[in-house]
């Protein structure tokens, strides 16, 4: 009798950055069933995002491609679902396969979900409460808090499945991304506590590239009314009404996550009930990280650490060691051939990841990478974050603000002076200080630039046409 192949549960919830688990040692809240799955198995320290923002990244790990490739470089930018996907792959390999919840990749034609047997998700960015779903293409309206119901339409597939052949289940939160809408349960979860600020969050942007200065997602600026909740309190000073407003926000936010793990929680011990957890792949992750009041800031898009790192979580009792931890540098778009590999299934020639299953199983390849190739096309929409690409290895890190749209779909066509920044990780890991113009400096930029241009030419992308060298 052949092997069984290994189930494939892919949970990955939206902007949650990794510094908001416990499992991660978050010094702002506790995730016990998140931190089920890493005690479980192993936690990624070093897994990062290829462009930091949510489409783009859910179509990287669909398609085990970078965007330049996929063709979703932007929000605005749609999927063409004619192009192959690992859920095809996995099914044409006698997988069944199915997406609940976030699917954000355009709605209706080529832009629905294919290569599943069942998809049941959000339009759009999809609402807390109530939310409208689309259960192969019908639409109706569920009563409830979103990520409740995420995870009951999940469980109900997962009762009703073919229990003679293995699943590949993507369950896609839409909690925490904004507006950050607590559900009753936790709506008064932290309210006799004061949340920590994180190290940078008087972060002033001097000693870097003017991209930093100009984001608008500053926590004491840049949130609403409908972010806080309600109006600010008169009478505060400058100081006071930014811890005020920081409280309100990431309250909220952690809020959001409470839900998300109980949820979890609950999904676990389905798994364990069912007598299938040994021989179950799950992953838990987020599409991009976030800024926690990191800088100062809300919300994704820099190259910058806290938006960059993604959290990764992978248990698999039948096939990896408990209570691993794991600093290789391991990539969105890595995560396709890695369900691959371990569904037995051949990559295709065209994926532009590596299977993880070596580095997993404590037998990391001699020539796995020690850098990796980033680069955010979104040029001034919503947050006016600069477009830049990048290079990140385990002691540098070379941003390029090129800060040209050029062309891409909802991006605003007004150029930015072109800027260099420079971080020594090891000697400043909150990158605070751009030491790209230090002469101490300059033969490690020229050993970056070259590599960047050589992962650049391994992901057939091409370098900025106008770059100021």
């Amino acid at each position: 009798m052949a092997e069984r192949r290994p189930n494939i549960l892919f949970i990955m919830s939206d902007d949650h950055a990794s510094h908001a688990m416990s499992c991660y040692g978050s010094r702002i809240n506790e995730t016990p069933n998140l931190d089920r799955i890493a005690n479980g198995g192993a936690r990624f320290d070093n897994c990062f995002c290829t462009n930091s923002i949510c489409a783009p990244s859910r179509a990287t790990i669909l398609t085990g491609t970078y965007n330049h490739v996929n063709g979703v470089t932007t929000l605005g930018a749609k999927i063409d679902g004619r192009q192959d996907n690992v859920a095809k792959q996995l099914r044409a390999s006698g997988y069944q396969t199915a997406i609940v919840g976030k699917w954000h990749l355009g709605h209706g034609g080529h832009h629905d979900p294919t290569g599943f047997d069942y998809w049941d998700v959000l339009p759009g960015q999809g609402d807390y409460h109530d939310p409208e779903m689309s259960r192969m293409g019908e639409s109706r309206r569920i009563d409830g808090y979103v990520t409740d119901i995420i995870t009951d339409l999940s469980l109900d597939w997962l009762a009703g499945r073919d229990r003679d052949r293995p699943f590949f289940l993507m369950l896609h939160h839409k909690a925490p991304h904004r507006w950050w809408e607590p559900d009753e349960k936790h709506a008064n979860l932290y309210d006799d506590v004061d949340i920590p600020e994180p190290e940078t969050f008087w972060d002033d942007y001097e000693n870097r590239a003017s991209a930093a200065g100009e984001a608008r997602m500053r926590v004491d600026r840049d949130l609403t009314e409908r972010d806080l909740k309600g109006p600010t309190p008169e009478g505060l000073s400058a100081e006071e009404e930014k811890r005020w407003k920081y409280q309100r926000y990431i309250k909220d936010y952690l809020r959001c996550v409470a839900s998300i793990d109980d949820n979890v929680g609950r999904v676990l011990d389905y798994l364990d009930e069912d007598g299938i957890a040994d021989e179950t792949i799950v992953v838990y992750t987020s599409d991009q990280g976030f800024f926690l009041g990191d800088h100062g800031w809300y919300d994704k898009r820099f190259m910058y650490e806290e938006s960059l790192r993604m959290p990764l979580l992978i248990r698999y009792p039948d096939g990896i060691e408990a209570e691993r931890v794991n600093e290789d540098m391991v990539l969105n778009v890595d995560f396709p051939a890695t369900f691959l590999d371990y569904a037995g299934v051949k990559q295709p020639a065209d994926y532009q990841g590596r299977s993880m299953r070596g580095v997993l199983e404590g037998a990391t390849p001699a020539d796995w990478r020690t850098s990796m190739y980033y680069r955010y096309w979104m040029h001034l929409t919503h947050h006016h974050v600069y477009a830049h690409y990048g290079i990140r290895t385990h002691d540098h890190k070379l941003i390029y603000y090129y800060a040209d749209a050029m062309g891409q779909p909802g991006t605003v066509d007004e150029n930015k002076p072109p800027e260099w920044e420079l971080f020594d990780l090891k000697e400043d890991p909150h990158e605070l200080v751009n030491v790209y113009h230090d002469p101490d400096y300059a033969d490690i930029v020229q050993s970056l630039k070259t590599e960047m241009r050589n992962l650049q030419l391994a992901v057939d992308d091409e370098p900025y046409h106008k770059e100021d060298e």
